[in-house]
């Protein structure tokens, strides 16, 4: 009997996907680990802040995240958590776009979803939690050896949660 091995296990290959969710903005980003060592593969943002419809939103965090889970066959994924803040109604949000995103993961074959803190992200990538986003896009632009616009920095929010991972 001929048994059949899947390249990823070969290779020692996972596909991370990390999401800043929002309601306004979410990111994505995407790396494969291969032997340890993490590779870009891509990265980009969703604009919400024309739709007022708050539920179409969410169908459409779900959908997109659908879409890259599928596009790049993640393997895991890894969330930034809601921060605690003075508006009870912004945490809800985040947390209603971040449960739109576990469910796309799930529901397209990633059974490691994980969250990590704003700062955690941070703290992994720039050795300082309380680093700006242009600092965290910096060193991720020197980790991975790409090179990354300023405009995207929700994007590089994503890539940094999923690096943190």
């Amino acid at each position: 009997m001929i048994k059949f091995v899947s390249i990823s296990k070969i290779m020692d290959k996972r596909t991370i996907i990390g999401i800043d969710p929002g309601t306004r903005l979410l990111g994505f980003g995407v790396i494969d680990v291969i032997g340890g060592k993490p590779v870009f593969v891509d990265m980009g943002v969703l604009d919400l802040r024309k739709d007022t419809d708050a539920y179409a939103k969410l169908r459409q965090i779900y959908e997109t995240v659908s879409q890259v889970c599928k596009t790049y066959h993640g393997t895991e994924m890894a969330l930034e958590s809601p921060f605690y803040g003075k508006n009870a109604q912004v945490v809800l949000k985040l947390g209603r776009a971040q449960g739109a995103a576990m469910i796309a993961a799930l529901e397209n074959g990633i059974d490691t979803v994980r969250e990590y803190a704003p700062r955690e992200a941070k703290q992994a990538i720039t050795g300082n939690g309380a680093a700006s986003k242009e600092q965290v896009c910096t060193m991720l632009q020197k980790t991975l050896d790409i090179s990354l616009e300023a405009e995207h920095l929700d994007a590089t929010d994503a890539l940094a949660i999923a690096m943190c991972h």
